[in-house]
């Protein structure tokens, strides 16, 4: 089972950051592209941004582009989600989970997720 735990989440104010991490357990990463979705109250769980594994590209959900950034530290086995300038409608749940690649869906392998609360 590809296992992964999030963490980073909390309370903060309109216009601040996190940084979300996202750590594998008892499998590499090297080889995974890695998402990160998100799940508002009443909503649809979402993509939000997706790193490949080899090359690194990165795509983005509209919602977040030119404010969260994902990167990849394959020697520390996590994946990160920087969230700059939030907004209070990036109040979610968000989930990391391995795909075989940013174009496919994801492993049906969900950890608790991390909550992130935009408000002032």
């Amino acid at each position: 089972q590809l296992q992964l735990v999030e963490s980073g989440g909390g309370l903060v104010q309109p216009g601040g950051s996190l940084r979300l991490s996202c750590a594998a357990s008892g499998f590499s990463l090297d080889y995974y592209a890695v998402g990160w979705f998100r799940q508002a109250p009443g909503k649809e769980r979402e993509g939000v941004s997706c790193i490949s594994s080899g090359s690194g590209s990165t795509i983005y959900a509209d919602s977040g582009k030119g404010r969260f950034t994902i990167s990849r530290d394959n020697a520390k086995n996590t994946v990160y989600l920087q969230m700059n300038s939030l907004k209070p409608e990036d109040t979610a749940v968000y989930y990391c989970a391995a795909q075989p690649d940013c174009l496919a869906d994801p492993f049906d392998s969900w950890g608790q997720g991390t909550q992130v609360t935009v408000s002032s």
